[in-house]
């Protein structure tokens, strides 16, 4: 359906609160700014800023729910023949070697890591985003499998193709932090997914294989 008028403007300023948001917290920091602040940038009031971004933190992450469904969507995504892990790993494989901003490789990334590292509240919602990311593809491979509620293998192989992208994405922080060059660390972390690749047993590599239909 074609997005009304009155859905656009919505979208827009909650788009644009976000974008100042964003700027503010890079230049000033997350704990110093407040959403009065962020709110007299946009040129709107306090209560439309909490009517859109309930927390402070709600602001810094926005685009959180791409990273929380974005494993479950490759798995859901995966080819015939593919596994689940063989899915996840071919996607990040093409992100990497695309030096995709997408997984972190861009200039100014660092600037964004060292937001999160300087303030508490903003690591404890990583945190909660990563336990969302192994709940969401949990489900993901239970529904995949047909596995039962009482059936713990989803949630063990949940954490074993979740440890594959937490462990690029955490290498792809601490380089771009060092402030090495994107292109660079691409190459690095591709052959860092290979050895990771070598690690999974062949019960991982072989898990939730699509079949033909």
């Amino acid at each position: 359906m074609a997005e009304g008028l009155r859905e656009r403007k919505k979208r827009e300023t909650r788009q644009r609160i976000s974008d100042i948001a964003t700027g503010l917290f890079l230049e000033h920091g997350f704990v110093t700014v407040t959403m009065a602040e962020v709110a007299d940038a946009a040129d709107v009031s306090v209560n439309t800023v909490y009517n859109y971004f309930p927390a402070k933190e709600d602001l810094f992450f926005d685009r959180s729910r791409g990273v929380v469904d974005r494993l479950s969507r490759w798995v859901r995504g995966r080819r015939v023949g593919e596994s689940a892990a063989a899915a996840v790993l071919r996607e990040l494989r093409e992100e990497v070697e695309a030096v995709s901003p997408r997984v972190g490789l861009m200039e100014g990334y660092d600037r964004f890591m060292r937001v999160i590292h300087d303030a508490p509240a903003l690591r404890s919602r990583l945190w909660s985003l990563q336990q969302e990311v192994h709940d969401d593809l949990e489900a993901a491979l239970r529904e995949e499998t047909g596995a039962g509620p009482d059936d713990p293998t989803p949630g063990l192989m949940a954490g074993q193709i979740g440890w594959l992208h937490q462990t690029v994405m955490s290498e792809i922080s601490r380089e771009m932090m060092a402030c090495r060059d994107p292109a660079e660390v691409s190459r690095e972390v591709l052959a860092l997914l290979d050895g990771m690749e070598d690690l999974l047993s062949e019960k991982v590599l072989n898990y939730a294989v699509r079949a033909a239909e």
